[in-house]
């Protein structure tokens, strides 16, 4: 059985990017427009960020393998970009603005 990540799981590593605490770096762009690869210290984030503003996040995948997908995070009514606090979610989007 497949361990999922939860959307708070990868809330918290964007909280700990936005905070320094964590290494945020962008991989290149993959082929879809908008789309950012970024790993934050060995996990792998699929942003929706277009026009200076960050939507959603796509998938994650854990550095143990655990994955967690929009579609499975819609289920229970939320993403990780929900749950950042309005300060948390500027922070992410100046990182990317910097890094794209």
């Amino acid at each position: 059985m497949t361990a999922w990540l939860t959307a708070r799981d990868v809330c918290q590593r964007l909280r700990e990017a936005a905070l320094g605490v964590l290494v945020f770096n962008t991989s290149e762009r993959p082929g879809d427009a908008g789309l950012v690869a970024v790993d934050i210290e060995g996990w792998q984030l699929l942003l929706d960020f277009e026009g200076g503003r960050l939507h959603h996040c796509e998938q994650a995948r854990a550095p143990d393998g655990r994955e967690g997908t929009l579609a499975t995070w819609q289920r229970y009514g939320t993403n990780p970009v929900d749950l950042l606090s309005t300060w948390e979610l500027a922070q992410i989007e100046r990182l990317l603005a910097r890094q794209c």
